[in-house]
């Protein structure tokens, strides 16, 4: 498509996100529920990716993984809750086309990284449990970077076909977006042309993606639960599980709502429920996947411990 002809499928578009609109008289908590939600997320993250950086026992595959995912938790959050917390303060819920495709643009970007980073972690789990005398071999530097580029490299793919095809469709006058942040069904829900062929590409994309990334998960802990069970120690056993754990929980939080957002067909009587799910891995799981790897992690938490130590020290030196 060329730029004349997209102008002219974009011209005189204006676009307003509904969001939380329909209830007036939870605006104000919802905005104080949010923000404290944004704050813990960007903390968390922030601060994860500091404990890794600092701590040279967490200078490992795992840890080098999860620094990536905090990392892209931050990102994506920070891609959609600030307009989110905009609309609920302000009377003007417009947004420009461009920044509406932007948003959806980044926020795939980040989704799909996300997707193939867990099923990245699981196979450096199952290398750790099944081969831990290899472990430090397979795992090598060279191989976890080559992982992680590839996991966004696929991510700006799938972005760049999402976006062509999105824009293939027709937008005019004034179209209201039934979400809070621009997500694809609800984008297209707003155009004046069929969407079908761009509803149809992001659905086999996103099929494709999943049951791609839940086959390495899967294939990785069936593989592991079968080497945990010959373990002869109960303790053994213990700790693999506990490690393995935050891991399945993440992939559980995450992995539910993207099925039910864009491997179901969803119909306009579901808005409500596409709100909800949208909220809950748009906004809940970037502030959750700190939480979980650290409240099990004793390491995590005694670098956390140590840095407290440190600041609180030379806040008393100072003073």
């Amino acid at each position: 498509m060329t730029i004349a002809t997209h102008e002219n499928h974009t011209s005189g578009v204006t676009l307003i996100l509904l969001g939380f609109s329909e209830y007036p008289d939870l605006q104000a908590p919802l905005f104080l529920l949010f923000l404290a939600v944004y704050t813990v997320t960007v903390l968390g993250n922030l601060g994860m990716i500091l404990v890794i950086r600092v701590n040279p026992k967490l200078h490992t595959p795992m840890y080098f993984f999860l620094s990536h995912l905090s990392f892209v938790d931050f990102c994506y959050s920070s891609v959609v809750t600030p307009k989110l917390l905009e609309n609920l303060v302000v009377e003007d819920r417009t947004i420009s086309f461009t920044g509406c495709v932007l948003q959806f643009f980044f926020a795939c970007i980040f989704v799909v990284t996300e997707t193939f980073l867990l099923a990245a972690m699981a196979y450096d789990r199952f290398v750790a449990v099944c081969n831990p005398l290899l472990y430090t071999v397979v795992m090598s530097q060279r191989l976890c970077s080559l992982l992680v580029a590839a996991c966004y490299c696929w991510a700006l793919v799938c972005s760049l076909i999402f976006i062509y095809f999105l824009l293939t469709l027709s937008f005019c006058g004034t179209k209201f977006i039934n979400n809070f942040v621009c997500e694809h069904s609800a984008i297209v829900a707003a155009a004046c042309s069929d969407p079908y062929i761009s509803q149809m590409c992001i659905f086999v994309c996103a099929i494709f993606d999943e049951a791609s990334s839940l086959m390495i998960v899967f294939t990785s802990y069936v593989f592991i639960f079968v080497t945990v069970m010959k373990m002869p120690s109960t303790g053994g056993r213990y700790k693999v599980f506990s490690t393995c754990a935050s891991h399945l929980t993440a992939i559980t939080i995450f992995h539910g709502p993207i099925l039910f957002l864009y491997c179901v067909p969803t119909t306009k009587s579901f808005w409500l429920l596409v709100k909800v799910a949208s909220v809950f891995y748009t906004v809940v799981v970037p502030m959750l996947n700190p939480l979980i790897y650290s409240l099990r992690n004793k390491d995590v938490k005694e670098t956390v411990r140590k840095l407290f130590s440190t600041q609180l020290l030379c806040y008393k030196i100072k003073g």
